[in-house]
C-alpha cells in the first residue's frame, strides 16, 4: 500500500492494485473564495496543487475510484465534479449518495455500514466536526477504512479526538491512521478537526499504529501550520511514528 498526498484532505490510497482518490479539491489556489464566520479574508485554497494541470490530468487517468467522505467544499469542490469522469465509481456514506448524484455520478458505490469492493473490505466510520452549536452546525461526517489481507489504513476524516475515534480504533485495528489536522476553527465555537494534542492522544490509544497528519497549510481557518505540530510531535517523543506530510509527499503504507 502507499499514500500520496496532493493537498489539504486530497489523497490517493493505492491499496489492493487500486488507485482511490480521497476527498478531491481539485480547484486551483484562491478558486473557492473566503471561508465563512472566519476572522481573516484569505481566499482559499492557499495554495496550489503541487502539480500542473496536465499532471493532474495524467494523474487523474490512473484512479479507479473516488472515496468522498462528507460534502464541505474542501473535500468535494466544483472542480473535482467538473473533471471526474461521471462513470467513476464513487464510494460515499449513503447518507451523501443523493447529492453526489445529483451532480451527474452514475456509478455511485453507497456504504451503509461495509462493503466489499474487489478485494478491498471498505467500512464507514463516524466523526465529530466539532462540538456544541459549531459541531452541528458542521454537520454529519464519515471517514473509512480500507482493509486487505492484513494490513488496515483509517482515514479519520474531519473529526477531532472524542470516544468514537476511541471505538473505531478497538473495532478496526488499524496499522496505519491519517488524521485531519490544523486544529481549524471559527470566529466562534472551538476547534472542528484534530488539535496537536489530539493527535498526541489518538498516538497514545493506538501505540502501535503509524498516525500521518494531513488538511495542512491549504485553507485559511486552521491555525496550528506543519512546524508546529512537527516541534509538538518531537516534544512528545513521536517522530518515530507520527509524521507531518508534505503536500506532493509520498508515503509507503508498510
Amino acid at each position: 500500500m502507499k499514500l500520496e498526498l496532493w493537498r489539504n484532505a486530497t489523497l490517493v490510497l493505492q491499496i489492493g492494485g487500486k488507485n482511490i482518490l480521497i476527498d478531491p479539491m481539485l480547484g486551483k489556489k484562491n478558486s473557492m473564495g473566503k471561508i465563512p464566520m472566519t476572522d481573516n479574508e484569505l481566499l482559499n485554497p492557499l495554495v496550489d496543487l503541487p502539480f500542473s494541470e496536465e499532471t493532474l490530468k495524467d494523474k487523474l487517468s490512473a484512479i479507479d475510484a473516488v472515496a468522498v467522505t462528507h460534502l464541505h467544499p474542501d473535500h468535494w469542490d466544483g472542480k473535482a465534479v467538473e473533471l471526474l469522469d461521471k462513470n467513476i465509481p464513487v464510494i460515499c456514506p449513503e447518507i451523501i449518495a443523493g447529492q453526489i448524484a445529483e451532480s451527474g455520478f452514475t456509478n455511485i458505490v453507497s456504504i451503509k455500514d461495509s462493503i466489499i469492493w474487489g478485494n478491498i473490505n471498505i467500512s464507514i466510520t463516524e466523526g465529530q466536526h466539532g462540538t456544541g452549536e459549531i459541531g452541528e452546525k458542521m454537520g454529519h461526517v464519515n471517514g473509512f477504512v480500507f482493509k486487505i489481507e492484513d494490513k488496515t489504513v483509517y482515514i479519520v476524516g474531519d473529526s477531532i479526538w472524542y470516544e468514537g475515534i476511541a471505538a473505531e480504533f478497538d473495532q478496526h485495528k488499524p496499522q496505519h491512521i491519517v488524521v485531519a489536522g490544523g486544529a481549524a476553527n471559527f470566529a466562534v465555537g472551538g476547534p472542528i478537526i484534530m488539535t496537536s494534542q489530539d493527535m498526541i492522544k489518538v498516538c497514545e490509544y493506538a501505540p502501535d499504529a503509524t498516525v500521518l497528519v494531513t488538511h495542512l497549510e491549504a485553507v485559511s481557518h486552521c491555525k496550528e501550520d506543519r512546524k508546529f505540530i512537527q516541534e509538538e510531535i518531537i516534544k512528545n517523543g513521536l517522530q518515530d511514528r507520527c509524521f507531518v506530510l508534505q503536500d506532493g509527499e509520498e508515503y509507503p503504507l508498510d
